[in-house]
């Protein structure tokens, strides 16, 4: 991973560059009652954080690294200081009452440029992107809480992210999306397999990986389901910029993506542009 440089700001102060976030409506879902909104200050950043080490370090078992401060309990890296952390909180009966259920954490042009870098940058090279990245969005670090998983927040979420990427001009989004590789590699190496003749960006767009998972050397053959997130994004006319990269900290493989507003099927331009 690229050495980047540290903050020379805390988060209040960096916040005053930072584009304002569009304040979204209340989300609904027929069993379950959340809200959603944009951290407002450092201690939603940190539920934020809880709900992310819960997963990726708990329920995932990454090997998170973390900058020096960084209370127990919580995943956070040096990139975290810049970024726009959406979450959605819980607010029915459940026993996550009151608690952040789901996050995403947002990189815009401008702060990437303050930072000096992408975070998908660290794992593939991001050269032939370069014209568009003034008008990208990087999406990172999602995750729901397992209790949560039948599709609502996900929306809500999304929906959220349109309105910001409007609000602010924006008109494409890129961020890495994992696929395990708790069985070696060998359903990534299956899924990179079949989305290279269905779903793959031109060759102008294409990235190249750091460190490129060994596909040669994997079956290639399985009927591999796809991770809901990445069906998600293909349905919304993503593209995958290229071969998986291997994130030996995390334990996956590592799809790059591309999304465009302009590309988003009629259903979901009206659900998450309102138009």
């Amino acid at each position: 991973m690229r050495e980047l440089p540290q903050p020379t700001l805390p988060l209040s102060d960096l916040r005053l560059h930072r584009p304002t976030p569009v304040a979204p409506r209340a989300a609904r879902a027929p069993v379950e009652r959340f809200s959603v909104g944009w951290a407002k200050h450092q201690d939603e950043v940190r539920e934020a954080q809880r709900l992310r080490y819960q997963v990726f370090g708990e329920e995932m078992g990454a090997q998170l690294t973390t900058p020096d401060g960084t209370p127990a309990g919580h995943d956070a890296d040096r990139f975290d200081p810049y970024c726009e952390h959406l979450i959605v909180r819980c607010e029915d009966d459940s026993p996550q009452a009151g608690a952040v259920i789901g996050t995403y954490r947002v990189l815009t042009p401008d702060a990437a440029q303050r930072l000096g870098g992408w975070y998908s940058d660290t794992e593939f090279d991001l050269g032939p992107l370069r014209a568009r990245l003034g008008r990208t969005a990087e999406l990172g670090r999602s995750c729901v809480h397992p209790a949560h998983r039948q599709g609502g927040v996900i929306l809500a979420l999304w929906g959220a992210l349109g309105a910001f990427l409007q609000s602010n001009r924006l008109d494409t989004v890129i961020g890495c999306a994992s696929v395990s590789m708790h069985d070696g590699g060998h359903v990534a190496a299956s899924l990179w397999e079949r989305l290279r003749t269905t779903h793959l960006a031109p060759i102008e767009l294409q990235v190249q990986p750091r460190l490129a998972l060994p596909v040669d050397d994997l079956r290639r053959d399985l009927p591999a389901e796809l991770p809901a997130l990445i069906k998600g994004y293909l349905r919304c006319g993503a593209k995958v910029l290229g071969a998986p990269a291997w994130d030996p900290d995390f334990n996956t493989a590592d799809l790059p993506m591309m999304m465009r507003l302009q590309d988003l099927p009629e259903k979901y331009r009206r659900h998450f542009l309102g138009n």
